[in-house]
């Protein structure tokens, strides 16, 4: 009986020991995976949809809804590269499947509280007219003080076919006779995004003020991206954040003139529209987005 009961605690002796050696296994496998290093490598991205696809003040997308996705590929160097799409529609001939297909590379780095992100956007329309992708190198400088963030940037892009004012006016590029075929024109944007958070709300209230120095005309398809030569945009809105869904609204607008827009009528027009409403006229734009 005694070596009978000597050997069950020598059992449960050694079954104790076992599954303390297995908790502490488990216990450390779990420490190791909460202090593992993070990866060198993150990929982010977005889905959205929007009331009207609006670059700069212009509606791209003839004041009509646009479907819009990207995804960004991070390492922790700094340097990144992502691409960007939307559907487009109206103004100009954009051709092909009258899509916009950005690829963006750039730099990004930290220096106290300030950030600096130094990149290239290639703007590219698949499938659309001949020479009109360009390139676009930025650099912007942004910061955070509380609940507040700001950026400011400026985009050069030089001088390309893409961005050269190849007609005058609507009426030469309809009538397909471009008064100054192969030019060549470079562009500016400079500009200033402020944003805020709400207190103890999922609300964030956002401005911008923009200006664009560029070709004065129609480029080889019909567009440019700054078409009456110089103009500022703006914008004032908010965005609500629920989850990984944010939902946003902004009063766009610029200050081209009735006169500038119908210059270039009819591609500067919501030309479906009997009054030829403009495209760069105010709008409310609502919008949809999911962060991944």
């Amino acid at each position: 009986m005694i070596q009978r009961s000597a050997r069950r605690r020598a059992g449960r002796i050694a079954l104790a020991a076992t599954l303390a050696g297995a908790s502490m296994a488990l216990a450390t496998a779990a420490k190791a995976e909460d202090t593992a290093p993070p990866s060198a490598i993150t990929i982010s991205g977005s889905a959205a949809v929007v009331t009207d696809y609006r670059l700069r003040g212009v509606s791209q997308s003839n004041n009509g809804f646009a479907l819009q996705a990207g995804v960004t590929i991070a390492h922790e160097s700094g340097f990144y590269v992502g691409t960007w799409g939307s559907n487009l529609a109206g103004w100009g001939t954009f051709g092909g499947p009258n899509l916009e297909l950005d690829a963006i590379g750039g730099f990004k780095k930290s220096f106290g509280p300030a950030t600096l992100d130094v990149g290239l956007t290639w703007y590219m329309y698949p499938g659309g007219a001949a020479k009109t992708d360009f390139a676009e190198p930025f650099v912007k400088l942004s910061g955070t003080v509380g609940p507040v963030s700001a950026l400011v940037g400026v985009a050069y892009a030089p001088k390309q076919q893409a961005l050269g004012q190849w007609y005058d006016s609507g009426a030469s590029y309809v009538a397909g006779t471009p008064e100054h075929p192969g030019a060549k024109n470079d562009n500016l944007y400079v500009w200033g995004d402020v944003s805020g958070a709400i207190p103890t709300t999922p609300v964030t209230l956002k401005a911008h003020l923009g200006y664009s120095k560029g070709n004065p005309g129609l480029g080889p398809n019909g567009t440019s991206v700054a078409p009456t030569g110089s103009y500022a945009d703006w914008l004032l809105g908010a965005d609500l954040a629920l989850g990984k869904v944010v939902l946003g609204i902004a009063y766009i607008d610029t200050n081209i003139s009735d006169a500038d827009a119908a210059y270039l009528r009819p591609n500067f027009t919501k030309y479906q529209v009997q009054d030829g409403a403009s495209i760069s006229s105010s709008r409310v734009v609502l919008s949809a987005t999911v962060n991944f």
